[in-house]
């Protein structure tokens, strides 16, 4: 943290206080102290603490209650109870409820300044945190503006003049110049096409497909979901094998995003997929839930890639030439699945293929 530190010490004992502003003097904090919660609670707001100290036996309001208040006013203020040895068991009901640790009675100074360092840094993680997630949010919002404006509207209009000029020209051609026009074209429209799903990645509310929820065949789905990716098998003869249980229950969801979250999977399955690969889309009921597997036995996910597969832009080390990944379709899934309060999991290993699993909570009747 770039200010002092500020320490805030709520304790009914003045003997506890008064030695805890001595052990502490050493080192740049500002230091404020409480005889009572009623009094700890009046300057938290004031004094915006970054670490609280409670004790939890005082007259009056309990420490439980005033941990309660602190956590409520702001999370990110790191508390830690003071307590005596009788009410251990106290202090760890306070740390299953949010308090960072304990400092027994009698501490020794060695014991509090420990303490104080790690909550202190604990505090300074969690305001760094939040301030990479806002970061993060502001270069969402920028980047959208930044693709939309300065990227799309450009290349959109280069399009279309590159479908006039072939109009244009087209009696005066060679065929070779003809068939380069063409590949300029098809490569334009394939940046279109990425930036339009960039686009789609950083800016589109998911959450708001809760508003067309209704009841969804989870076999109608996937039937559109393998049809998307049909033709990309076809070119690579790959089969596409699905097995789904006639009496599968319903889900509530909107039917196009599932299907664009269930296609994402599998064009995936298809595109990491080699030559005569195969790929296989099973559905089953468990648990109150419908869980649709897609299975192939493709180039697969190295080990290191896969806890940060979901996130925006990431597209790891596994690759199949003239294959190519925008980073952005399974973040887009896990953000489609998670507003169906489902969830979505990935077993693999390089060089043997890829499972994902689709948990999807049946429609309650």
């Amino acid at each position: 943290m770039d200010e002092t530190p500020k320490i805030l010490i709520i304790d009914d004992e003045e003997i506890v206080r008064d030695s805890c502003i001595q052990i502490l003097a050493r080192n740049d904090y500002d230091i404020k102290t409480a005889e009572n919660g009623h009094i700890g609670l009046e300057l938290l707001e004031e004094f915006q603490p970054d670490l609280a100290f409670v004790d939890l036996k005082m007259p009056g309001i309990s420490g439980f209650e005033v941990l309660e208040k602190i956590h409520a006013y702001d999370p990110t203020i790191v508390t830690v109870v003071i307590t005596g040895f009788a009410t251990v068991d106290s202090a760890v009901d306070a740390m299953k409820k949010g308090s960072y640790d304990f400092l027994p009675k009698p501490f020794t100074p060695d014991q509090l300044r420990l303490i104080t360092q790690r909550s202190l840094e604990r505090r300074k993680f969690a305001l760094e945190t939040i301030a990479l997630r806002r970061e993060k949010e502001m270069l969402r919002e920028h980047f959208a503006a930044i693709v939309s404006h300065e990227l799309k509207s450009p290349l959109g209009a280069v399009q279309t003049n590159l479908y006039a000029l072939a109009g244009d020209l087209d009696e005066k051609l060679s065929d070779e110049q003809k068939e380069k026009l063409k590949r300029l074209q098809g490569r334009i429209g394939d940046l279109v096409k990425l930036i339009n799903t960039w686009l789609r990645a950083v800016s589109v509310d998911i959450s708001s497909i809760r508003d067309n929820f209704e009841p969804v065949s989870i076999a109608t789905a996937i039937a559109k979901a393998v049809e998307n990716a049909q033709q990309h098998a076809i070119r690579k003869a790959i089969d596409i094998e699905t097995s789904i249980p006639e009496s599968l229950p319903p889900v509530n969801g909107d039917e196009g995003t599932l299907v664009e979250a269930i296609a994402n999977i599998t064009g995936n399955a298809v595109k990491y997929s080699r030559i005569e690969g195969n790929v296989s889309v099973n559905a089953r009921e468990e648990g109150g839930n419908v869980l649709i597997t897609v299975t192939d036995n493709g180039v697969g996910i190295a080990k290191e890639d896969l806890p940060n597969l979901f996130q925006d832009f990431y597209v790891g080390k596994s690759k199949v030439e003239g294959e190519r990944r925008s980073g952005v379709g399974l973040a887009i899934t896990r953000r489609i699945i998670e507003a169906h309060d489902g969830s979505i999991s990935v077993e693999s290993e390089l060089g043997k293929g890829s499972s994902f699993t689709i948990h999807l909570p049946i429609l309650e009747k």
